[in-house]
């Protein structure tokens, strides 16, 4: 399908450099709150990507995300608002979530300010998640009496282990950029000046990169965390066949005999 223009959104920008596409969430004057149909167009973005070999994802402003939009009510709606929130996260911030975990090109994010509820699951479901260093990752929901979503209860204690995962969503804290990245919970932190720079960077090598194989590795990362050792390999041996049918990995041996750079297509 083909790449879908800016202009076809109220909630996002989308642009693309190359075959980086980038998702840029556009309600600065809301913290780039969430409400659900923010996540229904990131999805119809996913849908479009026209030959993209990499996302990348980043707020306008002064946030990245400071969770759902709670006058839009969205998943962290107000009390009483239970139903709501239920119809909100099966309909569209689960679909959404789900449609990056299984998307075959690697996902950057880029934060570069709060990333708070939603937007912190959000934040963590890239393959490298780049922070600046005024940045901060937050679960709040045992501030105002809810619970985490978007997946957190299921990647932050497979990211930083239970007893961080534990500290992260029951003392409802700001875990800092540097102790996001001492913790593994992020990619690295960097200068909040450099982020894009860094950011559109990594992005454009993974676009450069061998895409079928790469969207294989974590889509194969992914499901090794729910598989045992031998399933592992298994599923490993299945996609290296996969692999190594490739255009790309023919050019990737050929590269290797001639000693040179690979010129991978993504193909």
């Amino acid at each position: 399908m083909g790449f879908k223009p800016v202009t076809d959104y109220q909630t996002i920008r989308t642009t693309r450099t190359g075959d980086v596409l980038t998702i840029t969430l556009n309600r600065p004057e809301r913290l780039n709150a969430a409400p659900p149909a923010m996540f229904d167009e990131i999805a119809d973005t996913l849908d479009h990507l026209g030959g993209a070999r990499a996302v990348l994802i980043t707020g306008e402003g002064r946030a990245f995300c400071s969770g759902a939009d709670l006058a839009a009510g969205g998943a962290e709606a107000a009390a009483g608002g239970g139903q709501k929130s239920y119809r909100a996260l099966t309909r569209s911030y689960n679909p959404t979530m789900m449609k990056i975990a299984r998307l075959d090109v690697p996902v950057v994010t880029a934060v570069n300010g709060p990333a708070a509820g939603i937007g912190c699951s959000l934040a963590l479901a890239s393959d490298f998640a780049i922070a600046g260093e005024s940045a901060y990752f937050l679960q709040a929901f045992a501030n105002i009496g809810l619970v985490p979503d978007g997946g957190a209860s299921w990647m932050l204690a497979r990211m930083v282990g239970k007893a961080r995962a534990t500290e992260m969503m029951l003392l409802g804290e700001r875990i800092p950029a540097a102790k996001a990245e001492a913790w593994g919970l992020i990619y690295k932190a960097v200068p909040d000046a450099e982020l894009m720079d860094q950011a559109n960077a990594l992005a454009a090598r993974l676009a450069a990169g061998p895409t079928r194989a790469l969207g294989l590795m974590r889509q194969g990362l992914a499901a090794a965390l729910e598989s045992d050792y031998a399933k592992a390999l298994t599923m490993e041996a299945e996609h290296q066949r996969i692999a190594g049918d490739s255009e790309d990995a023919r050019e990737g041996g050929l590269s290797f005999l001639e000693k040179r750079k690979p010129a991978f297509k993504g193909r």
